[in-house]
Parts: structure tokens; sequence; C-alpha cells
């Protein structure tokens, strides 16, 4: 019997302003952080299972990498980021894409046209063993020796303890789309909450809309998913400027497909619902997130259009 069974609570990174550098006799473990779509991968005795960091199972939206998974031993659980690599670099429009798949045929030609990779930085479990309360040191040792001789596309992320390459790969990395680091302490067990911290290089990242609030072609305000995450959030008021961009692009865009399994159509915000009209996701906005009080609030920049 395999140790872990979905769904399991993730470990999460809190933001920080600048490279931390770990204590003299002690060392910290530095990673690419990929902004893509977080995912356990579950290899139980007769079928592979994959998870959301919502929990959601969204196995059906990767064959591609269900049918790597199989290559895994019986009781392996990793935690990693699906990425997908267009032109030379990671595209979080076209990771969305696929994890937004309403049908199997859907997902089946995005995974020709789309193919993901698997950046695993994580292993919670392997045959009966719950790695979980091991120290990272020891879990990414089994991590390596696990994934090498498989090779893509599941692959253990680069990783480093010398801070001054980590500084390197800082600057180097947003050229391949990699937009900052995750940082980690070798002793650390794997915990739910946000243990671990992630510097990036900007403020403003990329979010998929999948939906609008108000009036389909002039709206309020917009349901949006995040690098790393499956469920939704609604951004704050759009300014006039934005809400020009979107007039177009959203009367041009196809109806949604909509699958019995699609996460509903409202959002519990602070309390309140807010409903929100299903568009197909297609459409990709650069947004910041501003702390408030309360909670964070999502601003919506600009739409992104094909470079």
């Amino acid at each position: 019997m395999t140790s872990l069974l979905p769904p399991v609570p993730v470990a999460l990174a809190r933001p920080i302003p600048t490279l931390p550098v770990a204590a003299p006799g002690r060392q910290l473990a530095y990673e690419p952080k990929f902004d893509g779509h977080r995912l356990l991968i579950f290899r139980l005795v007769d079928e592979v299972q994959m998870q959301a960091r919502s929990g959601r199972i969204v196995t059906r939206v990767f064959p591609d990498l269900v049918a790597a998974a199989r290559r895994l031993p019986v009781g392996t659980v990793l935690d990693g980021e699906v990425v997908v690599w267009v032109g030379g670099r990671t595209d979080f429009a076209a990771v969305q894409k696929r994890a937004t798949a309403a049908t199997e045929a859907r997902a089946a030609r995005l995974a020709r046209e789309l193919p993901a990779s698997y950046a695993a930085f994580d292993l919670l479990a392997s045959g009966t063993d719950d790695l979980r309360p091991r120290p990272y040191e020891q879990r990414r040792a089994l991590l390596t020796t696990l994934l090498e001789p498989l090779g893509p596309p599941l692959q253990a992320v680069p990783m480093t303890m010398d801070p001054e390459l980590a500084a390197t790969w800082y600057e180097a990395f947003p050229a391949i789309g990699v937009e900052g680091l995750v940082i980690k302490s070798p002793d650390q067990p794997y915990r739910a909450g946000r243990h671990w911290r992630k510097l990036r290089h900007s403020e403003t990242r990329d979010a998929l809309v999948v939906g609008v609030v108000g009036p389909r072609l002039r709206p309020r305000a917009l349901a949006l998913v995040l690098p790393g995450d499956d469920t939704p959030v609604v951004s704050g008021p759009l300014s006039p400027a934005v809400r020009a961009q979107l007039t177009t692009a959203l009367r041009d865009l196809p109806p949604p497909v909509v699958a019995d399994s699609d996460p509903p159509t409202a959002i519990d915000t602070v309390g309140a619902w807010i409903a929100y009209q299903p568009i197909a996701p297609e459409l990709t906005v650069e947004v910041r997130q501003e702390s408030t009080v309360r909670h964070a609030a999502t601003a919506v920049i600009r739409l992104r259009t094909p470079e």
C-alpha cells in the first residue's frame, strides 16, 4: 500500500526582497522558480493521479505526463511544476491552456501541440515511506537518484547551495522565462504553509483570464488563474484603458467549453461570492498583487498580446 494518497496539502513560499545568504557554518538551497502549474504526481498501484495546488484531481488534462509517470515506482509522490517550453522559453499562457482543457479530446490534442515538462522539486513519498518528515537535503538526494535514469519529461529542478552561483542564476534565468528563485533550508521537513522563501525579479506576473465580471464585452473585473494555482481569483476594478484593450479581444473569442468537473463560476472574496461568466482560456494579462489591510488585491496592468 502507498503511504500518501491525494489530497495532500502543499508547501508554499513567502516573498522576500533580497537574496538571503546563510549564517556562518550553515547553508541554504537555491532553486529556480518556475511560473507554471503546480502539480503533485501520485504513482499508485494501478494508476497515476495528479493533484493541483487546490487539491483538485486534474489527471485527465495531462495525458503525456500520465504516460511518463507510469515509469515511476509504485508509491512515488512528487511535487513540482508543469511547464511548457516554446521557442526556448517557458510559456505561462501555454501551460495554463493545457491546465484548463475541458475535454479529454482537447487535452489529447494540446498534449501533441504543447507537450508538457515536469520540473520536480520534492519527493514526498517512496514506496510505503512518507518522506515529508525527513530533511530537504535527504529528499533532494532521493529525488535526483530517482529521476536521473528516467529523463524528460520528468526532471528534477536544478539546485545549488552556492550563493554566488544562485545570484548568477537569478540574473541569467529571466532570459528563459524563469523569474526568480526559491530558497529552502537543507534541514527543513516538508510542511504545508509558507515555510519556503521566494525572490522574484518583477512585482508583476502573467495571469490567465478564465471569466469576466459584468458585461461580457465591457467587464468591470476579471476572473483570473495565477501561476502555480488553479483556483480563480477576482481582479480589482479594471481601468478604462484595460477595458478598451479587452473589448476587441473578448469579441473575437470562441465560446468556452465547460466540463462538469470545472470549478463553479463564482468566487469567494472575503466572505462575498462574486459570479463571473466563463470565457475560453485564450487571454493573458499582466497583473500586480498589492497587499491591503484585509487581503491581497490583484490589479490588471495590461492585456498581453502575441509578440
